[in-house]
């Protein structure tokens, strides 16, 4: 699993059918100290992240894993939107912790 700070969205009208109706995302993969590891990495999002948000993501083979795209040809996923991160020495609570503008009902 990687820290990514999502910067945006992407738009593709002509796509994959396997992709529709999906949200893409642009992310940046970060460290724990927001440093940017890897630039603009698109990820399938289906919890609801916006921009700005922090997430958790999956890549590779595990990202075909979650059940909202299973069998479809991706290779990042986000799993998760991060509240917190404590590494002992420095505890930083995401700055936008529960207050994305963008939210679907997660089950």
């Amino acid at each position: 699993m990687k820290i990514a700070r999502v910067t945006g969205s992407l738009t593709a009208t002509i796509k994959n059918d396997q992709l529709s109706g999906m949200t893409m995302l642009v992310t940046d993969i970060v460290d724990t100290t927001d440093q940017v590891l890897e630039p603009a990495v698109v990820v399938v999002d289906h919890l609801g992240a916006g921009r700005g948000d922090l997430v958790l993501l999956v890549t590779g083979s595990a990202a075909r894993i979650p059940s909202q795209v299973a069998g479809i040809a991706v290779d990042a996923v986000t799993v998760a939107i991060v509240d917190e991160i404590d590494t002992g020495a420095a505890r930083r609570v995401a700055p936008t912790a529960g207050k994305s503008t963008r939210r679907v009902s997660r089950k």
